[in-house]
């Protein structure tokens, strides 16, 4: 395995990475997180009595919505097409959490994992964002790529 890092040119200074020579191929990538809330926050957010509105349905919007936006956020990354982007948001009382999962697809010369991260760090925020005025409590946590398809490196499944 290649230890360099590859957004590091020779002398070390940050660079965006050629992937010219690359050939096009299907890639996508799963991420996850979670935000874990008191339970009466939980209860609000099921029940759609925040006031500022359907926190599952603006979460999900604003996860897509940052994925498109990705490259504008993240200074190396490529601009990529996505095929596909979908946010998934469950409720688990049991852990007083909301878990969001996101899956992102292309066809193109580099991955889609800072997409999927990107869109599930989004959800996140605005989830915090939707119920700060009852629980500044909240907590952001569990962040990170759970599978990943496609390219030269091949498959990457995290251990769940």
């Amino acid at each position: 395995m290649d230890d360099r890092l590859t957004h590091l040119d020779e002398q070390g200074s940050a660079r965006m990475v050629d992937v010219g020579g690359k050939p096009d191929s299907e890639r996508l990538a799963i991420a996850g997180g979670s935000v874990y809330m008191q339970p009466a926050t939980l209860r609000l957010i099921r029940e759609g009595a925040l006031k500022k509105g359907d926190v599952l349905l603006v979460a999900r919007l604003a996860g897509i919505m940052a994925a498109k936006k990705t490259a504008d956020l993240i200074p190396l990354c490529h601009p990529l097409p996505l095929t596909h982007i979908d946010v998934q948001l469950t409720l688990d009382d049991e852990n007083s959490a909301l878990h969001i999962t996101a899956t992102a697809r292309t066809v193109g010369k580099t991955g889609v994992e800072m997409e999927a991260l990107t869109a599930v760090t989004v959800a996140a925020l605005t989830v915090y964002d939707m119920a700060k005025a009852v629980d500044r409590e909240m907590r952001l946590s569990d962040i990170r790529l759970l599978e990943k398809r496609g390219g030269q490196h091949g498959d990457y499944h995290a251990e769940r």
